[in-house]
């Protein structure tokens, strides 16, 4: 990178410390000019996480909250909006919460300290406004109620104490007292709003957290005269019947809209302006490879959290491989519900499908209440696509919508889940593995070849279809991995270095035992005898052999295997 380049704001989430640290930033401050132009009550956003929520609504925070800084939106979309930022830019009393640290661990008391960091986190917003106990506008009693929003309870260590009925109505007080302050209705900015719910469903308090949240919500969105108006982000649609009972004036953006579809996430003119800015343009093919493909209406948008991640990998080592990153920002339990659920089933194909790369067509529900969630594949089918590891592309078919994995990131997760599901079956049958390892230490390419085919039949197999070709070969590699890996006194290593190239499989054998060499081939045609054979040559021509030869083994049985779907063919040549 050259120097004086901004720097890419990896982890950042505040806008006014994105901008004033001159950070680089993809400009989304489009979502204020929406949001007025498009106006509601209440605006619920729903997206997959690490699409930029959080910074969003530190954006709208910064932009409307008094006593802002307006150089923050120099240079910004929404400054070439005159009128707008005029009438309301730093005109208005904000409330901005994040709910994603309101959880508890496990029953009642879960319960308990979801329900006390909930007052933590109100607590602390309202302690920003500490003015309003010298307030000349506020009488005693309005005093009193704010005095009762940042009470600190000595006994908790110092936390924030709410009784029920001020916890309750905590939202709606501070926007009231906030109006009679400023002369001015409050903007109210809701983060994360699922996330306890999500939680507490988890730790088994799921009925009283509905409550709980429940009554906050009613009381802050519903009969609120203070409030001018509301935004809530969050990963899913709870069902209104849960949380939002009555709530009229609540708008609910999701993924299928093409109204705000581009506020979220990056655009392929975002990431092409990203990649030219750090001189990174020709990692594009890459990265649109790997974290493209998701699409919010009709806009196709990029992961932010994959791309700056990765941006910033590239500037270190250009040469830097694609990683999982969003996988490993947060738990995948939905992707393994998911393949427990159809592996085993008639819909097993689907998964096979989605994994090459097919299209499968769905009937997705946007409003389940957490219970139903997992109840079955199909509401797993609607999650799946709700949280981003799945998304629209084609057209709609009545009520189906049609479904793909976006890209290689989410590709590989499915894989992940698969493979680790394989495993556990495999850990459990150590006849079959020791069966199986036996004939290739004997030399009994059949015995060899049968027993993978069975391994095969557990789990799904990949399609012909446009996935690429190491995709393929790569999954079926998993697999003997997972198999050998269950062999506790071998040693076996994966994709090393030796002669002209890297082998797939090299197994290094006790004192005295022949050593292996397994190459994986994938038969896109379906010529398992030829995707063997041209597996033993790869191994002969680049003499995948030479790193046991050099550690002194003198027999050495050099294994081609062949897979197409759940089919496959092993051949030996010793040597």
């Amino acid at each position: 990178m050259s120097f004086g380049k901004k720097r890419l704001a990896i982890g950042m989430e505040d806008f006014a410390e994105v901008r004033s640290s001159g950070c680089y930033y993809v400009d989304k401050t489009g979502l204020v000019i929406d949001l007025l132009r498009n106006p509601a009550k209440v605006t619920l956003f729903t997206r997959p996480r690490r699409f930029g929520k959080t910074l969003n609504m530190s954006m709208l925070k910064c932009f409307f909250e008094i006593d802002g800084d307006p150089a923050l939106f120099e240079g910004l979309a929404v400054s070439a909006e005159r009128e707008i930022c005029e009438r309301y830019m730093g005109k208005f009393p904000v409330i901005s919460i994040s709910l994603k640290d309101a959880v508890g661990g496990s029953g009642q008391q879960g319960y308990r300290l979801a329900r006390d960091l909930m007052c933590d986190t109100i607590g602390t917003e309202a302690s920003r406004f500490y003015f309003l106990l010298d307030s000349e506008r506020l009488n005693a009693d309005e005093k009193e109620k704010y005095r009762n929003l940042i009470r600190v309870d000595g006994i908790s260590g110092g936390q924030y104490s709410m009784t029920d009925a001020v916890l309750t109505s905590s939202l709606r007080t501070l926007s009231a007292l906030l109006e009679k302050h400023y002369g001015r209705k409050v903007i109210l900015l809701i983060d994360e709003y699922d996330v306890p719910l999500q939680k507490a469903f988890y730790g088994g308090y799921y009925d009283e957290m509905v409550q709980l949240i429940r009554g906050v919500f009613s009381q802050a969105l519903k009969t609120n005269p203070s409030l001018e108006f509301a935004v809530l982000t969050g990963c899913l649609r709870v069902s209104k019947e849960s949380i939002f009972t009555g709530m009229n004036n609540l708008r609910v953006m999701t993924v299928t809209h093409e109204e705000f579809a581009d506020c979220f996430g990056f655009t392929d003119q975002d990431v092409q302006e990203l990649l030219a800015y750090y001189e990174l343009t020709s990692c594009y093919g890459t990265v649109k490879e790997w974290y493209d493909g998701y699409r919010f209406g009709n806009a196709e948008v990029y992961c932010p959290w994959d791309v700056v991640n990765y941006a910033s990998r590239l500037l270190i080592n250009l040469k830097a491989q694609p990683e999982n990153y969003w996988a490993n920002s947060s738990g995948n339990d939905v992707i393994r519900s998911f393949v427990q659920k159809l592996d085993m089933s008639v819909a097993s194909g689907e998964m096979e499908a989605l994994v090459a790369g097919d299209v499968v067509m769905k009937e997705i529900r946007q409003e389940l209440t957490y219970r139903e969630m997992y109840d079955s594949a199909e509401n797993i089918w609607s999650l799946l696509y709700m949280t981003g590891y799945l998304t629209k592309r084609g057209e709609v078919e009545g009520k189906k919508l049609p479904l793909v994995i976006p890209n290689m990131e989410i590709r590989d997760i499915f894989t992940t889940q698969i493979m680790d599901l394989f495993k556990e079956r495999v850990s459990k049958d150590g006849v079959m593995v020791r069966e199986f390892c036996g004939g290739l230490l004997a030399g009994d390419a059949g015995k060899a070849e049968a027993l993978l085919g069975k391994y095969l039949s557990m789990t799904v197999s990949i399609r012909d279809t446009f996935a690429r070709r190491n995709l393929k070969e790569n999954f079926y590699h998993g697999i003997l991995l997972g198999i050998l890996g269950y062999k506790g006194d071998w040693y076996v290593t994966s994709n090393y270095e030796t002669g002209d190239g890297y082998g797939d499989i090299l197994i290094e054998p006790k004192e005295g035992s022949p050593g292996i060499i397994i190459e994986v081939k994938y038969a896109h045609d379906g010529d398992l005898e030829k995707g063997a054979e041209l597996a033993l040559e790869q191994i002969e021509k680049r003499r995948y052999d030479e790193k046991l030869r050099e550690n002194g083994v003198e027999k050495v049985l050099k294994y081609g295997i062949a897979c197409y779907k759940k089919r496959c063919r092993v051949v030996l040549k010793e040597g």
